[in-house]
């Protein structure tokens, strides 16, 4: 599939530590702003989550740092479904330096869509499922 682009932002001088580059909590913050709007592209939006007493919950995610950031830094996510099953998405994103399309980190995360009443795993409604499909197709 195309990736998405689901994020663009800059680096500030307060996300850097003590080294000057961007510390690793602000990766993993501009990657989960990446899926929230990934998730939205899925169907998987607040409005919809909050109306059938749904969510998603983090089960898994590796990252990859591939080069430093630094401030004034230009940073753009990219994301793509690696796979969809019943009641999981598996998918990855990219974060890369605008200027030179460098990756400067990866991550690859599994979701679980989750009942928040019976707080417990449940199925994909179809709707997200035949959204997941499109996007797939679309490379």
């Amino acid at each position: 599939m195309q990736p998405l682009l689901t994020y663009k932002g800059a680096v500030f001088p307060w996300h850097c530590d003590e080294m000057g580059h961007m510390n690793v909590m602000w990766y993993v913050g501009r990657f989960d702003e990446g899926t929230r709007h990934f998730f939205h592209a899925l169907g998987l939006t607040p409005q919809f989550l909050r109306a059938n007493n749904r969510g998603m919950a983090a089960v898994e995610q590796t990252i990859e740092y591939k080069r430093e950031l630094l401030a004034g830094d230009i940073v753009t996510v990219h994301s793509m479904l690696l796979d969809i099953k019943d009641k999981s998405v598996r998918f990855g994103h990219e974060m890369r330096k605008a200027d030179t399309d460098e990756i400067a980190a990866t991550t690859t995360l599994t979701g679980v869509h989750i009942d928040t009443i019976a707080r417990r795993a449940c199925a994909f409604p179809a709707e997200v499922r035949d959204k997941a499909a499109m996007l797939h197709k679309s490379s």
